[in-house]
């Protein structure tokens, strides 16, 4: 197989194989694919026999090269394809394999081929979008509260404006991205998850039509100070992929987080707001809003 590094003009390219994605797992969109590829972390593509291999690998972590489970218009591989494959692609361990699709599997099989470790940086959040849209009951009643207060100081003396991303908005949008990333350090070190993620938010806000990702920014005394960014995943969830917004706002992250749902996700049944990446205080927030369920991601590794 011949794999070439992946780009936004590839889009088009990777879409149809994603058009039936039997994969749970936030990883398995190829508007993240391309956004997250990013400085010593490369992300490539091959297509053979009809079947689309994806790749990932860390230039300071060579040990980790991988693969991500195949996507195919017309087969559904067994244990036994995928280690053929993984091994003519010239690779040994597929990553972010959804734990609901291991479990599709014969595990006898499975286990005689892989050996199987949990990812649990990389387990996802699901939600309820009808839960986050209306925030019904005790569970939510923190969220309610917050947002009421926020309604008080801002939207009721009308200094809240809230629009849909536009071209116009991006650059905007990027400069409170910068004001954000001070607040929180993600400059610090160019490798962190942080800095990762703000070039995969500025890929993905530059070419939100190429990448047909939706988004919406909050406008407060009308300087843009939150924006979310979603896209779909499959027949029934979303993805909310990004969510920015000034934690000096009382309320606003409770805000955004329910516009995102109303304006972005409804018609689809579910939200996956991805994994915490075993960050503490974002590992808190994603439980906080009471996911319904969670995606293990696992490694499947060759046993010999």
């Amino acid at each position: 197989m011949i794999f070439k590094p992946v780009t936004v003009d590839d889009y088009k390219i990777l879409k149809p194989f994603f058009s039936e994605n039997p994969y749970s797992h936030s990883v398995y969109s190829p508007s993240s694919i391309i956004a997250w590829s990013y400085g010593t972390f490369k992300v490539d593509y091959s297509i053979d026999n009809g079947n689309l291999f994806i790749s990932g690998h860390d230039e300071e972590h060579p040990e980790d090269r991988h693969l991500i489970l195949p996507l195919s218009m017309e087969t559904s591989f067994t244990p036994n394809m995928l280690y053929d494959a993984a091994r003519k692609a010239g690779f040994n361990r597929y990553w972010y394999v959804p734990g609901d699709y291991v479990e599709t599997l014969n595990a006898a099989e499975l286990k005689s081929f892989f050996l199987i470790e949990e990812q649990p940086e990389f387990k996802d959040y699901v939600y309820l979008t009808e839960d986050l849209i209306h925030l019904r009951g005790n569970r939510f009643s923190k969220k309610r509260n917050l947002i009421n207060q926020f309604s008080r100081e801002y939207l009721q003396r009308n200094r809240v404006n809230v629009e849909e991303i536009h071209p116009s908005s991006v650059e905007e949008c990027l400069q409170f991205l910068e004001i954000w990333c001070d607040q929180h350090d993600c400059d610090v070190e160019q490798e962190s998850n942080l800095a990762c993620e703000k070039h995969a938010v500025i890929t993905t806000l530059k070419n939100m039509d190429r990448l047909e990702s939706k988004g919406i920014q909050v406008r407060v005394d009308g300087i843009i100070s939150a924006f979310g960014i979603g896209s779909r995943l499959n027949e029934t969830t979303a993805t909310l992929n990004f969510e920015k917004a000034d934690s000096g706002i009382k309320g606003l992250y409770q805000f955004l987080d329910n516009e995102c749902a109303r304006r972005l996700f409804n018609g689809f049944r579910y939200i996956n707001k991805e994994s915490d990446m075993n960050i503490p205080n974002l590992a808190e927030s994603k439980q906080s809003y009471n996911p319904v369920l969670r995606i293990p991601s696992y490694k499947l590794t060759f046993r010999s």
